[in-house]
């Protein structure tokens, strides 16, 4: 039975189940069991603190987990990502009192707090600095004020909770963080059934991003139309009652929708609707 370690709780766990569940897994708790056995797929969901979850897949004891980037990354364990769930987006940041430092190799030697100091001790030996790491589990932007530490390194969402701190970013972000698949290799993704989880997950994510649009349009401009929703391989035209009248369908960027739709109007088209896409397969 294949194991999947899914966060306990937060965004990650909500992200994670509603993903699972919308490709078909029964991974929903009914109150707080830690272990959640989908029997129809033979899965074991287990719902583990995201921080332990990189460890637990790197010492082979659970096949899959669902973490954050930055928590595999600073967890240590030698783990491969699988498939990145477009989720739990963040940055991870250099942070200093706004206005007083303009670069970062300004921080050399100074005192750097973090929740995360695996990750920032990797990304101050590849930047040549030697800072004193304050490791901190939680409110890392108060330290500031409080003398603990001069700058710190931390996970940006917003940014809004650093703003109010009067703080602001300095440089680069160090990571780019998102809700990923891991393992302890690239090999496991080989495996039928996992093959065949990922390949459904894919399908909800890139499902998330388009939109079907269908709409008449006269067959003197069919060609226009096409080339504005041209589909992935090519749109679907069928004829209708009314000879110099097509209907045509075709996938969509969902972020587009409003655009095309003004562009089909424009050239003649009528009965213009948009729908949602449960998943697909590209």
């Amino acid at each position: 039975m294949l194991k999947i370690a899914i966060p306990n709780k937060g965004a990650l766990s909500e992200g994670a189940v509603g993903l699972f569940a919308a490709a078909g897994y029964a991974c929903r708790r009914s109150g707080r069991e830690l272990i959640v056995t989908d029997r129809e797929n033979e899965i074991e969901f287990l719902f583990l603190r995201p921080r332990d979850i990189a460890l637990y897949v790197g010492h082979g004891i659970i096949d899959i987990g669902v973490t954050g980037r930055d928590l595999a990354a600073d967890s240590g364990a030698d783990v491969a990502e699988l498939l990145p769930l477009e989720f739990g987006r963040s940055r991870f940041c250099f942070a200093v009192p706004k206005g007083k430092y303009q670069n970062i190799s300004q921080l050399n030697g100074l005192r750097i707090a973090c929740s995360y100091p695996q990750l920032l001790k990797k990304n101050l030996d590849q930047l040549g600095m030697n800072c004193p790491i304050v490791r901190l589990d939680g409110a890392v932007e108060i330290s500031i004020r409080l003398g603990v530490a001069d700058a710190i390194a931390d996970v940006v969402e917003s940014g809004s909770t650093l703003r109010e701190a009067g703080l602001e970013t300095l440089g680069e972000p160090l990571l780019y963080s998102e809700a990923v698949v891991v393992a302890r290799d690239l090999k496991l993704g080989e495996r039928p059934e996992v093959r065949t989880l990922l390949a459904r997950l894919r399908g909800i994510l890139v499902a998330s991003a388009y939109s079907i649009v269908e709409y008449d349009v006269p067959r003197t401009s069919l060609e226009a139309a096409c080339k504005i929703t041209p589909g992935v391989e090519s749109p679907t035209v069928a004829p209708l009652s009314n000879p110099d009248w097509v209907a045509v369908k075709a996938m969509v960027r969902s972020k587009e929708c409003n655009r095309i739709m003004d562009a089909l109007y424009s050239i003649g088209a009528r009965g213009i609707i948009v729908t949602g896409i449960q998943s697909c397969r590209l």
